[in-house]
């Protein structure tokens, strides 16, 4: 029995990530809770979720730079593997709160995530083709959102009170630390993709000739890769479609900013909630898993067959107005000040777990849009550079989710939908653009080709 080798490798990197995120975003989703809750225990603890995630970001956005030189010498999957490590501390970290150790712990998993998530840009395309990067890139996002479900439902039955105590935090801290390390483990299996070329049609290189043999590249010395890893970024991200494309990257940072750290913690800061509202906040988490889940199955995995001729530009807009719906229905829903702490107030409407969980929803349905769309245009696009455009894309993204979880330590929720609503417009636009862009571009270097003189046979000239 053949097993496809590509195939196989993205699943077991989709598992792996799967797992330990299914700790890390379960982490970050209650977060700003918990250490409340810490200080409540403890008055000599000054550690702030905030300052934490923004630290996070902020080292991702800059380690992201050097990922490429590091990939260049190490290969994808180790830079994957020293990831996840990374992430396995900082989870552990939680055990002993202390504002030193947690930011230091904060700083480590910056570089963590820009190592895994540039490693696994380049990763994904190497174990892809111009056919199956679109179904790939949705295959791994339904994947990995599913990490959603465990955490956050372990959130939902746990945080069955008002007051969130230290056996309820240790509790939820052991399962967090055990995926995290049991995804880890995962990922050791990842193995060499098979041997083709990963050249596209972008690039005018027709669908019969997307498996061409090529030869090996000639092997540089490690400082000599590095050095020109971080030129070759540097270069990539001065052209105009990646600084076009940068204003998408941005919104989908302060989108991740808003839908992981900031909107489940303004539900369970809610009183008018009710009693119970500790618990919403792992039900949040998990709509916005069911939503991103369904966002990538259906515009990634079936993107081939739904939308082949159309592109990723409807999915995108489709995105637009899902996220459209959740901004106004949060508005609506939540008072202004439930970002910064507990509070009495109500908004427009009387609050709602209902509609609160709708726009949980609507949000992770929104993120797998763009999330989707994204890495199978930069796949597409930029086959024979993944990985400095993916680390381009988590560098934009990681400056957004810092700058955002910067200013969320003072904003009202009002101020970041707002924010929020100009970079949706504007990221729409570019990704947009960019994407009529190619395809003209296509169209136009391929102008005379007659399809009675294509043969499907060797794929020779």
């Amino acid at each position: 029995m053949n097993i496809d080798r590509g195939f196989l490798n993205v699943m077991i990197l989709s598992w792996g990530f799967m797992l330990v995120f299914a700790a890390f975003q379960t982490m970050g989703n209650i977060e700003k809770t918990v250490l409340s809750s810490i200080k409540t225990d403890d008055e000599n603890f000054t550690g702030e979720a905030y300052t934490s995630l923004a630290i996070i970001y902020a080292v991702f956005s800059i380690c992201n730079w050097l990922a490429p030189s590091y990939i260049s010498v190490t290969g994808p999957r180790v830079a994957i593997l020293t990831g996840a490590c990374c992430y396995v501390l900082f989870i552990a970290s939680f055990f002993w709160p202390n504002a030193g150790l947690l930011y230091s712990m904060s700083g480590v998993v910056g570089i963590g995530a820009a190592f895994i998530w540039t490693g696994h840009g380049q990763y994904l395309t190497e174990n892809s083709d111009v056919d199956t990067m679109s179904r790939n890139a949705g295959l791994f996002w339904a994947i990995f959102q599913s990490s959603q479900f465990a955490g956050n439902l372990l959130v939902f039955f746990v945080f069955d009170t008002d007051k969130i105590d230290a056996t309820q935090r240790r509790t939820v801290f052991s399962v967090l630390t055990g995926l995290s390390l049991i995804g880890a483990l995962v990922l050791v299996f990842l193995r060499r993709p098979p041997q083709k070329s990963s050249l596209g049609e972008a690039e005018g290189v027709s669908s019969a000739d997307k498996e061409l043999q090529l030869p090996e590249p000639v092997r540089e010395k490690p400082l000599v890769a590095a050095w020109q890893a971080l030129v070759d970024a540097l270069k990539l991200f001065l052209t105009p479609r990646m600084l076009i494309l940068s204003l998408t990257f941005i919104y989908t940072g302060l989108e991740l900013t808003f839908y992981s750290g900031v909107y489940s913690n303004s539900i369970g800061f809610t009183k008018a909630m009710g009693d119970q509202r500790k618990r919403l906040l792992g039900l949040s988490g998990i709509f916005i898993g069911v939503g991103e889940v369904v966002g990538g199955a259906v515009f990634g995995i079936l993107a081939s067959k739904v939308c082949r001729n159309c592109g990723g530009s409807p999915v995108v807009l489709t995105g637009l107005v899902v996220h459209l719906f959740a901004f106004i229905s949060i508005f609506l829903n939540l008072p202004n000040n439930a970002s910064l702490g507990e509070t009495s107030d109500t908004d427009h409407v009387m609050s709602s777990p209902i509609l609160a969980m709708a726009g949980s929803l609507a949000l992770g349905f929104g993120d797998a849009c763009y999330n989707t769309q994204i890495y199978s245009l930069l796949g597409v696009l930029f086959a024979k550079e993944s990985a400095p455009a993916f680390a381009l894309f988590k560098f934009c993204q990681s400056v957004a989710a810092a700058v955002s979880f910067s200013y969320s330590t003072s904003a009202g929720l009002h101020i970041q939908l707002l924010v929020l609503l100009v970079t949706i417009i504007l990221g729409t636009i570019a990704f947009c653009y960019v994407e009529r862009t190619v395809k003209k571009s296509k169209n136009e270097s391929q102008p005379e080709i007659d399809p009675s003189l294509v043969e499907p046979t060797s794929g020779e000239d």
